[in-house]
């Protein structure tokens, strides 16, 4: 059963940073985009970055463009998300995703085949 697992959320201050890992149980998206969506009260889940299948191109969302980087660890099966330059409005339920229907990037969360549980991060002012 493919499982995603994620670790790293937690509480920075504006301008700090915080770095989210997603691990994969079952290795079902060796050959597919994985990605970070992100989700804040009140608010629908958007697209934060993914990663193609070989860890060689990224995508990322404008408001998180310079700041964020998304990385891929073929042999560790795990995807991480280094969050610079933090902003309050930065705070949400951050997702991992795995997509099935691409292997350069996610379109969107009706691509996404499965997801994580999901990790807080808060950023205060």
């Amino acid at each position: 059963q493919v499982r995603l697992e994620e670790s790293g959320g937690g509480l920075a201050q504006a301008g700090g940073s915080l770095r989210l890992s997603c691990g994969e149980v079952g290795r079902s998206f060796d050959a597919y985009a994985m990605g970070w969506f992100r989700q804040a009260p009140g608010k629908e889940r958007e697209f934060v970055a993914a990663v193609s299948w070989d860890g060689v191109n990224t995508f990322y969302a404008d408001s998180v463009k310079g700041r964020f980087t998304i990385s891929r660890d073929k042999a560790q099966n795990t995807i991480y998300l280094q969050m610079n330059s933090l902003k309050p409005e930065d705070t949400a339920v951050y997702y991992c995703a795995g997509d099935r229907q691409s292997g350069v990037t996610i379109a969107g969360p009706m691509s996404v085949a499965a997801w994580g549980q999901g990790t807080q991060v808060t950023v205060s002012s």
